[in-house]
């Protein structure tokens, strides 16, 4: 009995032992099938997540390269600035990243693919309108500015020369002085030749004395002054025969001439009016227009005295060495009584000008130009001079001589030359004279780093009043944006010595020089333009 009870004891234990075998075989393999199906899950969603990623990265790197090709194609990029269209790069770029940061947070089994899209096809639509706007609007622009002490400790002065039309500039700008330039492009921006295009372009002309950085001085000294300089619209593309001609009417700077390192301007007819310009002749160019300038502060009969200029010029006439241009300039002013009862003529005059240069010459430039004027187109200027009895035997001649040579980017110089002679008409009177040659060297050690060196040498002459010589020298250590001559922006300390004859003795150097025959002025000078 007990025999038999063991045996079925061990039986039963056996087939107990095997239930639960097949019991816990059943659970593993249902375990296992479960842990496969969890794998394979976070498998897809890896793999969709990847994906999504690429194809965000595919989206970005396309849009970077949509926006570097619009923005090389629509222009030049601007040094030292950041595009607007660069702008939108970067904030398109930070927000598409910032939707992808969030897809495996949000995914939960499905594909956010939609709010992507959205956000991207925004992205383009803000994209499109900041390079219209941008492709519209530039903004451009020149300024100077610093401050600096004479050796007797007053406000720094400039030395200049009486009779002599400019100065050398280098240490030698006692004011702050801006041109800020807003253009718009309003119709065909990229100056498709397929199609006709419409800009507009203003100018505010800012001058300060450098006195203080809020001027509101008793009387209005020194006070901060203001110019609406440019006013214009400029169409081109009107001619089918003509797409280079350029029609424009307002008030601009007009096809001026200009010597930088001592900034005097041979030829400035800017004013009010209105012309054409860049006619092609095959052979080279021609401009023509209508300018204007007068003087409310002197009243006839006829209203302000005005003066009026029919312009004519001839330019990139190719010749022997280079490009060669003439002008042509008829002036008349109409005449009457002001007032006070002073007889003022009526004057007609003209003046003609022969310029000739090369471009490209030993790393910069070369420009000659001879002109001579009679009347009131005497002054190669829109301006009215003070009216004489004697304005119809007025007379100028004037040759200028500026070059540029950089051989390298170690050393630049520009040396200039002046001649001018002038007649105010009066018979008594003898011819003014200017002479003036100087030149501004400079020394690059670095990129950035440069010295500069400028040394000019005026003599003038009018009889009865002033015959002398000045000579000014100036050193300054600059860190600039680069190792060109014209590399802008710059900063740079100036120390500058002035001399001058005993005939001008008391014409140079303001009040604190006035009676002597030197002196010396120190400070820091900014200078930019874009």
């Amino acid at each position: 009995m007990i025999a038999f009870s063991h045996s079925h004891w061990n039986r039963s234990l056996i087939w107990f032992v095997r239930r639960v075998a097949v019991i816990l075989a059943g659970v593993l393999a249902a375990t296992a099938q479960q842990t496969d199906q969890l794998q394979q899950q976070l498998q897809e969603l890896k793999q969709q997540y990847d994906a999504t990623t690429r194809d965000l990265e595919q989206r970005i790197a396309a849009l970077e390269q949509q926006i570097e090709n619009q923005k090389e194609a629509r222009e030049k990029t601007r040094e030292g600035t950041v595009s607007g269209v660069e702008l939108a790069a970067q904030e398109t770029q930070k927000a598409v990243l910032g939707q992808s940061d969030q897809v495996g947070a949000k995914f939960q089994g499905k594909l956010a693919s939609e709010p992507t899209y959205d956000l991207l096809r925004e992205a383009d639509t803000k994209i499109a309108k900041l390079h219209e706007q941008l492709g519209t609007f530039e903004f451009h622009g020149y300024f100077r500015s610093g401050y600096g002490l004479n050796s007797v400790g007053g406000e720094q002065v400039a030395f200049q020369s009486p009779g002599a039309g400019a100065k050398y500039r280098l240490g030698n700008e006692a004011e702050t002085y801006a041109e800020l330039i807003f253009v718009n492009n309003w119709l065909n921006p990229e100056h498709n030749s397929d199609q006709m295009w419409i800009k507009t372009e203003t100018m505010i002309e800012a001058n300060t004395t450098n006195a203080g950085n809020y001027a509101n001085f008793a009387g209005g000294t020194g006070n901060d002054q203001f110019r609406f300089r440019e006013a214009f619209v400029q169409i081109g593309n009107v001619l089918e025969g003509q797409p280079s001609a350029k029609f424009w009417a307002g008030e601009r700077y007009y096809r001026r001439q200009h010597i930088d390192i001592d900034d005097f301007y041979p030829l400035d007819m800017s004013g009010y009016g209105a012309g054409v310009e860049d006619i092609s002749l095959r052979i080279g160019k021609l401009a023509v227009a209508f300018l204007s300038g007068a003087r409310p502060d002197i009243v006839t009969q006829n209203g302000n005295l005005a003066k009026s200029n029919i312009d004519v010029r001839f330019y990139d006439l190719k010749g022997p060495a280079g490009l060669w241009a003439a002008w042509f300039d008829f002036a008349n002013s109409k005449g009457g009584t002001t007032t006070t009862g002073t007889a003022i003529p009526t004057t007609n005059g003209y003046a003609v000008g022969l310029r000739h240069q090369r471009l490209e010459w030993h790393g910069g430039y070369h420009a000659l130009s001879i002109q001579y004027g009679t009347g009131p187109a005497s002054n190669f200027s829109t301006s009215i001079d003070d009216p004489t009895s004697f304005i119809n035997s007025t007379a100028r001649f004037l040759v200028t001589e500026q070059v540029l040579v950089q051989p390298n980017d170690r050393f630049a110089i520009m040396p200039i030359f002046i001649y001018q002679r002038t007649k105010d008409g009066n018979p008594q009177h003898d011819w003014n004279q200017w002479v003036s040659f100087g030149a501004r060297p400079e020394v690059f050690f670095t990129k950035y780093l440069s010295l500069a060196f400028e040394g000019g040498f005026d003599h003038t002459h009018s009889r009865g009043q002033y015959d002398g010589w000045l000579r000014k020298f100036t050193i300054a250590p600059q860190i600039g944006a680069g190792n060109k001559f014209f590399s802008r922006p710059v900063l740079r300390a100036f120390l500058t010595y002035a001399s001058w004859s005993d005939g001008l003795r008391g014409f140079v150097g303001g009040v604190p020089f006035q009676n002597r025959t030197s002196g010396l002025s120190y400070g820091v000078q900014a200078e930019t333009w874009w």
